[in-house]
């Protein structure tokens, strides 16, 4: 018994040495030296200063962004409380803010349908990109809150698109930060 005792007790902190420290250090090192920007979390720094990640979402509002999907990761964009609301397709408080929503977005855009992606929460709540068509409906009023041509809106959002990953993983999207910082690179907000 114990010898048993003694041999369990080993292999417990064997194992947590091994698989609790020695392979975790050894698989980040690994990854910092491979793929640096993504093992530091992809994170966008401009003039020096840190003003985001590639891969997690935030807000922007006002007439002269790109706008984001909406978010219901605690009060938005919060990545430590991280998830959907998981409210059902028949639950009144979701249908009734998909209606507000999309009744704001008509107003911006009366001439087009309303894309899914922008009434809709992602999974995570965190969903740095929206879909083309997301991207397309606010040109109009991007272009207008700017005064640049909706044109040169259209080449910007083509420049950003980020297609299917090996032809046919995902779907095509535009990371709205990137594309709101190119924004601001080529046509500095009022």
């Amino acid at each position: 018994m114990k010898k048993n005792l003694i041999i369990s007790v080993w292999m417990t902190i064997v194992t947590t040495i091994l698989l609790g420290i020695i392979y975790p250090l050894v698989v980040t090192g690994i990854a910092q030296v491979i793929f640096p920007r993504k093992a530091n979390g992809q994170l966008i720094t401009q003039n020096g200063k840190l003003v985001g990640s590639s891969v997690i979402g935030q807000p922007f509002s006002g007439p002269t962004y790109f706008h984001s999907r909406p978010s219901a990761a605690g009060t938005g964009y919060d990545a430590a409380n991280s998830g959907g609301t998981n409210l059902g397709p028949t639950n009144k408080a979701l249908i009734s803010r998909v209606e507000q929503d999309t009744a704001t977005l008509h107003a911006e855009n009366p001439k087009l349908p309303v894309p899914v992606d922008l009434v809709t929460t992602s999974a995570s709540g965190l969903d740095p990109h929206i879909s083309i068509a997301a991207a397309e409906f606010q040109i109009p009023r991007v272009a207008r809150a700017r005064g640049i041509s909706e044109s040169e809106l259209q080449k910007l959002v083509d420049a950003h698109t980020e297609y299917r990953q090996f032809a046919f993983l995902g779907e095509p999207r535009v990371n709205v930060l990137e594309l709101n910082l190119a924004l601001d690179a080529l046509s500095p907000r009022n």
